[in-house]
């Protein structure tokens, strides 16, 4: 393939190749030899899912800019193929692209239940809140199948452990039975993921993700079931979704959100390639003005890691989008966080797994 062609979508993807991964060794192209081999239609590309070992669920979180401590991903990769996230590059550990791979070769916690049990059940576990959705969706399309999601809002339940979630899937509405559940006590929040209105952009940018209208829809049923619920608008893109900010809170506070956040796009290692190639297939007369808007955000850059500045950028533009979002929240009602903060002081640590057993075995010797 010539530098000059652009590369062809896949119906269904967000990405449409699949790069290797910055600690891959070597590196693969796509040459024409003449024969017409790439123009030819490109073959159906099936998910596979395989269980992912590990001895531990929990991931501790030290950077000062997240609201949150620990977290834990139920799966690895997400299918909902989001051009933009951030999370991406992590396939790169497990040796995959974070291009078609990441949304196609995807991983969940086969022992979720048991390594989150016998976390929580340490003598030296402090309670504090998890977030559920930090790298991946835990409500992505294999959630119906796997339930891993599922299975640890069961432990959270069961132990009175505060969590909050943070998703674009519709499934969340399944375990609505286990939220109202945990809301009753202040032990949950939910933010739903709404970067566009926009039906035509949503499909090319998240492509296997719920409509704009399906995710408004279940914000207001998780709002009417007494869940504190908000709209997290991410990312907002430059030229693409900017324009949208004060539409999408307007929707969201409608459909019952009570408060509201915002994130502007961030392009970390691979993914900045990928946002590019994608721009080049779907947007090719705004690539060079949303790139050169990025550059604005980012001190001259494509990207900014230092913390602080990587999740609302820099410069005139970047307080212009800061003050929107403020009157656009003020005059919504919107607040920055849920009103009401998450409960730790209910929290009963669960039995060590196995630990009925081993007092069974004694009481019989």
């Amino acid at each position: 393939m010539s530098s000059g062609e652009r590369p062809t979508p896949r119906t269904g993807r967000g990405a449409a190749s699949n790069p290797g991964g910055r600690f891959e060794p070597t590196t693969t192209a796509a040459v024409d030899d003449g024969w017409g081999s790439l123009e030819e239609p490109l073959p159906h590309l099936a998910t596979e899912v395989r269980p992912e070992p590990a001895r531990s669920i929990i991931t501790r979180n030290q950077s000062p800019d997240i609201p949150f401590e620990q977290s834990i991903n139920p799966y690895r990769g997400c299918e909902h193929g989001c051009i933009y996230c951030y999370a991406r590059p992590s396939h790169a550990y497990v040796n995959l692209s974070p291009g078609l791979d990441f949304e196609r070769k995807l991983f969940f916690k086969a022992d979720a239940e048991r390594l989150l049990t016998a976390e929580l059940s340490q003598p030296g576990y402090r309670c504090r809140p998890i977030a559920l959705g930090a790298n991946t969706d835990p409500y992505q399309p294999i959630e119906k199948h796997y339930r891993v999601t599922r299975q640890i809002l069961e432990v959270f339940e069961r132990c009175h452990h505060p969590v909050t979630i943070i998703t674009k899937g519709t499934l969340i509405e399944r375990d609505l039975d286990l939220l109202q559940s945990l809301a009753a006590d202040r032990l949950v929040s939910v933010a739903i993921s709404l970067p566009t209105l926009d039906d035509a952009l949503k499909r090319t940018l998240e492509p296997r993700a719920p409509s704009p209208a399906a995710r408004l829809r279940v914000m207001g049923r998780l709002a009417a079931a007494g869940i504190p619920v908000g709209v997290m608008v991410a990312p907002v893109i430059p030229v693409l979704t900017d324009h949208e900010l004060e539409n999408v809170l307007d929707a969201a506070a409608s459909a019952g959100a009570s408060f509201a956040n915002y994130v502007v796009l961030r392009l970390p290692y691979e993914v900045k390639d990928l946002f590019r190639e994608w721009l080049a297939v779907h947007e090719p007369l705004k690539a060079e003005h949303v790139m050169s808007r990025m550059a604005a955000l980012r001190g001259g850059h494509e990207n900014d890691p230092r913390f602080g500045k990587r999740m609302a950028g820099i410069g005139i533009y970047a307080d212009l989008l800061r003050q929107r979002f403020q009157i656009a929240s003020r005059r919504l009602g919107l607040s920055e966080r849920p009103v009401a903060s998450l409960s730790t002081e209910l929290f009963k640590p669960p039995a060590a797994p196995d630990a009925g057993n081993e007092i069974q075995l004694r009481l019989e010797l």
